[in-house]
């Protein structure tokens, strides 16, 4: 008797524990804020994708607001909200996300990528997404799309630079099977939210990198997608704009990586007319760590970054420029801490000030 009151009591509290990640969790949300900027377009990308803390999550918001910027770019991991199977979902951590972005009033673009343990084979990265479960994460995005239209989330990236071998789970990329993937999305996410923005591309900018096994030029890559008849399948295409050691005036070139590189990817639209979609900006700025040899002095990051944000109200077929990267909860020590617009410890760096300012006077620095 006493075993069986035992085994009992050991199952109640493992489905307890089973169940209690899957309840709502019971959110301390603030009143509704609003942005109050003067160019609309600015965007960052932020980076809070496993953090558990709420007050971490609310103040990272808060700041994004008070800085003036009214978009956010946030991943959400298909391993995170379905990590056991395909039965179920843990909404807890992108609930907190959504809906306190949300009640500080700034537009979420979710970038969906990351493949559970469950859904790739053995000896594989979390980037390995293989035909037999292209329904599995179509699945995925349309139940995260249906769930998070009530709080005004449309933008949804579908996967992440597949021009690379990395992010494309360490196999060439292959524009033929990301075109697929794209066909197997897009309806099933129009079915649930009609009026859902599915956004392709985030590539990598470039030309290729080792005959294109490292990285297929991103231009042959859009192109590619055409030919593979993948135009109907998406509604915005992403761009990754970064710098380099250049203004965001330098001139475009098809070797050049730079701000105005996105007007090729406009260009080589329009010749697939294609006109009528807009681009966002879903990566993108200069880093300004002081030994790193791709960095640039933090003087000509402020002024570059705030000469972009303006130079994007000149484009009238962007959605907004979201540039790498608001925060992290962690420092590296290293050249990627640079990126970021506030430490780890919620400090405000040089760049935060300077567009905080931008965005409120809507004057440019010197």
């Amino acid at each position: 008797m006493y075993r069986l009151v035992l085994f009992l009591i050991t199952i109640t509290l493992v489905a307890a524990q089973f169940i209690a990640i899957r309840l709502p969790r019971q959110l301390n949300l603030p009143p509704q804020q609003s942005v109050q900027t003067t160019n609309p377009l600015i965007g960052v990308h932020t980076r809070l994708s496993g953090v558990a803390d709420e007050g971490y999550i609310q103040r990272t918001f808060e700041q994004v607001r008070a800085m003036g910027a009214s978009w956010v770019v946030e991943l959400f991991p298909w391993s995170y909200i379905q990590p056991r199977s395909r039965y179920g979902f843990n909404w807890g951590g992108a609930d907190m996300v959504v809906q306190h972005a949300r009640r500080q009033g700034l537009q979420v673009v979710a970038r969906l990528d990351f493949v559970p343990v469950w859904a790739r084979p053995l000896r594989t990265t979390d980037r390995y997404l293989d035909p037999e479960h292209y329904t599995d994460y179509a699945n995925y995005a349309a139940a995260f799309a249906e769930r998070y239209r009530p709080y005004g989330l449309r933008h949804l990236i579908i996967w992440n630079e597949p021009n690379l071998r990395f992010e494309w789970g360490e196999r060439d990329p292959d524009p033929g099977a990301y075109a697929a993937l794209l066909k197997m999305v897009y309806p099933r996410i129009k079915a649930v939210v009609p009026d859902a923005i599915i956004i392709a591309g985030g590539l990598s900018p470039g030309q290729m990198l080792e005959g294109g096994a490292t990285r297929m030029d991103d231009m042959q890559f859009l192109a590619s997608l055409y030919d593979a008849e993948a135009k109907p399948y998406f509604d915005m295409w992403a761009v990754h704009a970064y710098g380099g050691q250049t203004p965001p005036d330098a001139a475009p070139a098809p070797e050049e990586i730079n701000f105005r590189r996105i007007e090729l990817v406009r260009s080589l639209m329009d010749r697939f007319d294609d006109n009528q979609k807009r681009i966002i900006i879903t990566e993108g700025g200069w880093n300004d760590h002081p030994r790193w040899n791709a960095a640039v002095r933090p003087a000509d990051r402020m002024r570059w970054t705030i000469a972009a944000y303006e130079q994007a109200q000149r484009y009238p077929w962007l959605e907004a420029a979201c540039f790498w990267q608001f925060s992290t909860p962690f420092a590296t020590r290293s050249y990627p801490d640079n990126w970021n617009f506030v430490a780890p410890d919620g400090t405000p760096r040089a760049i935060y000030f300077a567009v905080q300012q931008y965005a409120r006077e809507g004057k440019l620095l010197k």
